[in-house]
Order: structure tokens, then C-alpha cells, then sequence
């Protein structure tokens, strides 16, 4: 049995506890008729995943109709029968809504089926980019709730997302997690379901999917992946409903960076194609000189080396037409050398040694935030020990190995770990110390 989260977070935010919702079925039930005497006790195994018999469940839905004055249907308490197709509002706006908000309290939770779920792949992967691409877009994102969401409301939503952001950069996504979660539990769900109109609606869940989308990073960097992906998910849907194509676009290539990590080297490509081809005029120069580069690497990983040196060209030229001041907050994170470095890392698979050490020392030399720095410095140390630069690459990795220092994440562990394992492999003269200082980073327990 899987527990169902959905009525955990719908009996949350009707404020009912698990007595009481007991006793209101037992009446609602006296009303037709049924002589019911449930306690919290079954309420409590409803919640671990056992269905209740009868008419029980149209009797919880009636109850919570009640309480939150709108129509509650099965498959928003998640009840709903499978194989039976799904009543409309439950792959409505506010029938996603009330999903998304069930994973952020499971997730606030801990609960293991959400934390350990992997992530998924085939079909079920590439619906939602498909349906964040094409028809039916979202007429009217209004919503009557009960308490009325403000400009102001909109705007500590977005100061959220850029303080987690900058946290994830310093500390890394492991601590990160935690809080943004409990964000989104605590501000951006109420929000969601309070009562805005079609305007503000849209820029309601513009700035929602932002902080998501951050949270999937996290999780991301948290070897969390399937969490990740379904973060991906809601964030690709919350844009579509915002009507930004281009925020929509920022998400996909957070699925395509996710897809390289997986080695989903064709999926990386068609996620990349989508993207650039929906978004058309709205995405950016920073974005598009991204989407090239991951191009860029997942062709070289599939051995194209003629479609991976096409791609490294359209990167280079995006990144040239980039304006400070003229890109969204979002692409932010490519920074001067963001492109190098992921072209570094497509030509070292096609074995360009010469031209990817120009490009990751380029990267190295240009100002980042400290995570990039440790990546940056990552790829020159193994650049370095392919091209039989043993000293160099030792002084490079000790340099990667003290900007690592207090950040929690599963992707910099990685890094330190890949640059460890050439190290010793390669044998030369500080090699073994540098390997040491690499261990005492990883001793720290995350």
C-alpha cells in the first residue's frame, strides 16, 4: 500500500483533524442512513493507503466539500478508482495544484516513498514536456479562495526563490532542500489556493514555478532524483499556466541537464530541440548558449561528433549576443565561462584535449559564484592529467578541493571523487597528497 498524501494535504488544509473527520463522516453517513462509528484510528489507516468501503469516500468528499466551500472530487483525496478515467477537475489547474501540494508535505515529511521513488523514463517522461508544448494552454487561471493574494504576496515569492538560490550556490542543495520545502508548504501552497484573478493568477504561478524549480535542483543535488524530476514536472506545468514560454523553456533544459547525468544522451538532444523550438523568440541568448552546449555534450557522449561541433558553434554565438540587465532571473546561473566549461567537457569526449583544456582554463580565469568555481576547476585537473600535466592538475584539484569546503551536495561529491580516482590512477609527484585533502572533504558526513 502507498500512502495517500493527497487526502494527508487536503485534510491539512481543511484543518480537520483525523477525529474529526471521523465524527463528520459518522454524521454524514447517519444522513443517509448508515449507522457508521469510525475513530481516528481508521481515519489514520485511510491515510497509510487502505481504502474505505462503501460510501464512505463520497461521504469524505462531501464532508471536505463543506469545509472548503468547493466541489471535492475522488481523485483529489485520492480515491479515485483505477482503470476508471479521471473526473475533469482531476487534470485540471486546480486538480494539479492540489497534487503538487501533496508531494511538497510528503516531501516536508521525509516520507520514503517520495524521497527514494526513482526517477522515470520512456513515456511517462516526455508527456509532460510534450503537453508543456503543445494545445490546450490555460484560458483562465482565476481561482475563488479565501483569502485574496497581493502584489506584495508576488513579490516575497520571488525574493524567496533568488535567497534559495544563492543559498544552493554557497551551501549546495542538500541544505538547501529543507528550507525552500518548507517555503512552499508554508507561503506558496496557501497562495495558490487563495483567491486571484486571471492576471495575477498568471504571475502567481510564474513566480511558484521558479521556487519549484529550484527545489527539483535541489533535490537534483541531492541524488533525489525521481523527486527531482517530478519538481521538474510541476514547475514545466506552473509555467505553462503563467504563459511564459520562456520560463517554461528554463525548466526544460533543468530536464536536459538531468538527462546527461542519467546518460539519457538521446533524450537530452529531443528535450533541447523542444525547448528551442517552443520557446522561439522568448528564450534568451544566455538560455539558448545553454541548450547548445548540453546539445553540444549529450552528441559527443552519442560519438556525433559533426552534430556536437555544430551545437558548440550556435552555443559560442548565443553567448556572444548575451546583455546583462536583458535576461530573466532565471538564467542567471550562466555565468561568463558557463559555456566553456560545457564545451570543455563535449570536446574532451570527443578527445580534443588541446581545445578543451583552452576552454575549461578560459572558464577557470573567468569570475563565478563558488559552486561553478569547483566545477570549473574540476574539469581542468582531469583536462590536465589526460594531457600528462600531472602538476598542474594536482595544484588545480587542491584548489578545487579548499573551494568545496561547506557545501552540502551530492554533485560536487562527485566531482571531488571523479578528480581523486585520476589522480591516483595517474601516480605523479603530489598526487597522493592532493588525493588526501580530496578525502578529508569527503570524511564530513552530509
Amino acid at each position: 500500500m502507498q500512502p495517500n498524501s493527497l487526502l494527508d494535504a487536503i485534510l491539512d488544509e481543511a484543518g480537520v483533524s483525523h477525529a474529526g473527520l471521523a465524527a463528520h463522516v459518522n454524521q454524514a453517513g447517519r444522513a443517509r442512513g448508515l449507522a457508521l462509528r469510525y475513530e481516528h484510528t481508521a481515519v489514520a489507516r485511510w491515510l497509510k493507503g487502505q481504502r474505505p468501503r462503501g460510501q464512505v469516500p463520497d461521504l469524505i468528499c462531501e464532508v471536505l466539500a463543506v469545509r472548503l466551500h468547493r466541489p471535492v472530487t475522488l481523485d483529489d483525496i485520492g480515491l479515485g478508482v483505477p482503470g476508471e478515467p479521471s473526473a475533469p477537475h482531476a487534470t485540471s489547474l486546480s486538480g494539479f495544484v492540489e497534487r503538487a501540494t501533496a508531494l511538497w508535505r510528503s516531501d516536508e515529511q521525509q516520507r520514503p516513498h517520495v524521497l527514494g521513488a526513482p526517477a522515470v523514463t520512456g513515456t511517462p517522461a516526455v508527456m509532460p514536456v510534450w503537453e508543456w508544448e503543445n494545445p490546450p494552454e490555460d484560458t483562465d487561471v482565476s481561482r475563488v479562495g479565501r483569502h485574496r493574494v497581493t502584489a506584495a504576496d508576488l513579490e516575497t515569492l520571488r525574493a524567496a526563490r533568488a535567497h534559495y538560490e544563492q543559498m544552493y550556490r554557497k551551501t549546495g542543495g542538500i541544505a538547501t532542500r529543507t528550507r525552500i520545502v518548507g517555503f512552499l508548504n508554508a507561503e506558496a501552497a496557501p497562495l495558490l489556493r487563495g483567491r486571484y484573478a486571471d492576471a495575477t493568477g498568471r504571475q502567481l504561478h510564474r513566480a511558484t514555478g521558479g521556487l519549484v524549480a529550484v527545489a527539483g535542483i535541489c533535490a537534483y543535488d541531492s541524488d533525489a532524483h525521481g523527486l527531482a524530476q517530478r519538481y521538474f514536472h510541476q514547475a514545466l506545468r506552473l509555467a505553462k499556466a503563467s504563459g511564459d514560454r520562456g520560463l517554461g523553456a528554463y525548466v526544460i533544459a533543468l530536464l536536459v541537464n538531468q538527462a546527461l547525468f542519467m546518460r539519457e544522451y538521446r533524450q537530452a538532444v529531443a528535450f533541447a530541440e523542444a525547448a528551442l523550438r517552443a520557446a522561439g523568440k522568448h528564450i534568451t541568448p544566455a538560455l539558448a548558449s545553454d541548450l547548445y552546449a548540453m546539445q553540444a555534450k549529450a552528441y559527443a557522449h552519442l560519438g556525433d561528433g559533426t552534430s556536437a561541433l555544430s551545437c558548440i558553434r550556435r552555443a559560442e554565438v548565443a553567448a556572444e549576443r548575451i546583455r546583462r540587465g536583458y535576461e530573466p532571473d532565471e538564467t542567471g546561473y550562466v555565468q561568463p565561462g558557463l559555456v566553456n566549461v560545457q564545451v570543455a567537457e563535449a570536446l574532451l569526449s570527443l578527445g580534443e584535449l588541446a581545445a578543451a583544456g583552452e576552454h575549461a582554463a578560459a572558464a577557470v580565469d573567468t569570475p563565478a559564484h563558488d559552486r561553478g568555481r569547483v566545477h570549473r576547476l574540476a574539469m581542468l585537473s582531469t583536462i590536465e592529467l589526460r594531457q600528462g600535466h600531472a602538476d598542474k592538475a594536482v595544484a588545480t584539484a587542491v584548489r578545487m578541493a579548499e573551494q568545496a569546503r561547506g557545501m552540502e551536495s551530492q554533485r560536487l561529491r562527485d566531482r571531488l571523487r571523479a578528480v581523486r580516482e585520476h589522480l591516483v590512477r595517474s601516480g605523479g609527484t603530489g598526487t597522493a597528497e592532493a588525493a588526501e585533502l580530496i578525502d578529508g572533504a569527503l570524511r564530513v558526513p552530509l
